[in-house]
């Protein structure tokens, strides 16, 4: 099980670190080092990506068109799935081992997880 578990967050966080990479050079590519200067630098009254579209039909149009910022957040979005697919594959394994209490145990994590990922930005007290 460890193993399994190890190999999930091995392979998750390999996939972004090569997602974003490629992102980044891409980046580079499109608009040179000095032209990403300004994404590194924080000014607090300019958005270094100008206006990017970070809704998921704006993710998918920009993955579609190879876009550098898309892919770095493709990047950031498997990275945030790896720790919830450990805790997903760590209830079937539990499940499989016969193993009914962590198994239970597991799956109300997956839940907390999930409703805090997927339900609080539509209740309206958690938008700030």
């Amino acid at each position: 099980m460890n193993e399994v578990v190890g190999n999930v967050l091995r392979f998750g966080v390999l996939a972004s670190s090569i997602v974003i990479l490629v992102g980044t050079a891409l980046l580079v590519a499109n608009s040179g080092f000095s032209g990403i200067s300004g994404a590194l630098t924080y000014n607090p009254n300019q958005i270094p990506h100008g206006t990017f579209d970070v809704s998921l039909s704006g993710l998918v149009k920009g993955l579609t068109g190879f876009q550098p910022y898309s892919l770095i957040e493709l990047g950031v979005i498997i990275l945030l799935a790896t720790p919830v697919s450990r805790v997903l594959i760590s209830v079937f394994l539990f499940a499989v081992e016969g193993d009914r209490v962590y198994a239970y145990i597991t799956a109300i994590v997956l839940a907390l997880l999930l409703f805090s990922i997927l339900l609080t930005p539509f209740i309206g007290v958690f938008n700030a």
